[in-house]
């Protein structure tokens, strides 16, 4: 479906990606299920595999209805073409080694979500490349930490434990003028409330598990990609083996249409949430940059467009089983290591030690918090329960 070029970000997420005329009127892309594809001639064959987009070969690199969702993401995000992998850490992997051989070196925050930093220290460091991880606040002067064999900068906005707004523009600017790739995981933010490329990024990852699925049933990774850095992340995919089922691929356009919708709640029960815990005196700190105390605040005032439903809380010093205590008796709160689904979570945040090259100031035990489509009142009544367990057992 054509859209025009000056469309908003909701009449995207309503139109790209799909064409019911070309399908019977159909509104939604039909689900492709498919590995071999076959072709009437050779010729036909060969112009399908010089072609660079919409070339369905095989199964395994895509079909129609793949197509269909990394064209709306990359339409709503700015990108010059998405590449959908089978999960989030997929589309951070994948991206990471379409850049790196042996000897290479690449620059990622401390803030980091932790299995990017096991992936960097375990199987990067097996392949002869070496991280060195900086504080999420540097700017500009992570040219200081640049060498010749520096080839990506890896950055996440905010960091999914502790929040820090990284200073994006500042961080692109000098990379590439050490002629250094950027990328960044935009998963909190999602492609409705950052648009990256705008901020200098090369490449941008999602967990589109989170918010883009948006309801804790698919795993799936979205790759968006410049014009100039899409064949090399494509290679990279293709050569790892990824691939996603084509109902994923659904659940994930499914979720992409009320994206706009679920995220405008999501931020707002995460801003009532958030001020009325940073009022409780069982609370040392609460960790949002949507809050205009917050030290990234005027960060992501700038760079953003919104903040989603996760944050961070740090509690005033207090034992381990005073939080276990507060924790096992909420009732509207799932325990649980995902985020971006419907319903709200929270999750202690283990966070001594996890840093290489800072040191995280709170003293106070640490949760974290997704606030889901519940009412915000219940929310606030479930917690309230639980800080009276928490006082109880402290």
């Amino acid at each position: 479906m054509t859209l025009r070029n000056n469309a908003k970000d909701d009449t995207i997420i309503t139109h790209a990606g799909r064409d019911p005329h070309a399908n019977y009127g159909i509104i939604n892309p039909p689900v492709y299920h498919a590995s071999t594809i076959v072709f009437p001639t050779v010729q036909a064959m060969e112009e399908a595999q010089k072609r660079r987009f919409f070339a369905y070969t095989y199964g395994r690199h895509g079909t129609p209805t793949t197509s269909a969702l990394e064209e709306a993401v990359a339409r709503l995000e700015g990108g010059w073409r998405a590449i959908a992998v089978p999960s989030g850490m997929a589309a951070i992997v994948g991206a990471i080694m379409g850049f790196v051989k042996a000897g290479d070196h690449i620059l990622v925050t401390d803030n980091v979500y932790a299995p990017t930093r096991k992936h960097c220290d375990d199987v990067l460091r097996r392949f002869g490349v070496e991280t060195t991880y900086y504080d999420p606040r540097i700017g500009a002067g992570i040219a200081q930490l640049f060498r010749p064999a520096t080839k990506l900068v890896f950055t996440e906005a905010p960091g999914s434990h502790t929040f820090e707004m990284p200073d994006i523009p500042a961080i692109a600017a000098a990379a590439h003028k050490a002629g250094i790739k950027v990328l960044m995981d935009n998963t909190w933010a999602t492609p409705l409330f950052c648009k990256p490329f705008g901020l200098g990024v090369d490449v941008v990852a999602h967990a589109a598990t989170k918010y883009i699925v948006g309801h804790s049933d698919a795993m799936l990774g979205i790759i968006d990609c410049t014009e100039e850095t899409y064949l090399t992340v494509r290679n990279a995919v293709a050569q790892l083996g990824y691939s996603v089922g084509p109902d994923d691929i659904y659940l994930g356009l499914r979720g992409l249409r009320t994206l706009g919708a679920r995220l405008r709640r999501h931020q707002e029960t995460a801003m009532t949430l958030a001020r009325w815990l940073k009022a409780r005196p069982e609370v040392e700190r609460v960790l949002y940059p949507a809050l205009p105390d917050d030290p990234g605040h005027a960060i992501w005032k700038r760079d953003m467009t919104g903040a989603t439903g996760l944050f961070g809380v740090v509690l005033k010093p207090c034992s381990k089983k005073a939080v276990a205590a507060m924790l096992d008796g909420l009732e509207l709160y799932g325990m649980g290591a995902s985020w971006g689904g419907y319903e709200s979570l929270i999750l202690p945040s283990h966070l001594e030690g996890i840093r290489t090259a800072t040191t995280w100031p709170a003293h106070g035990r640490t949760v974290r918090i997704h606030a889901g489509l519940e009412d915000p009142d219940d929310l606030i009544a479930d917690l309230e329960c639980g800080f009276e367990r928490w006082r109880a057992a402290a």
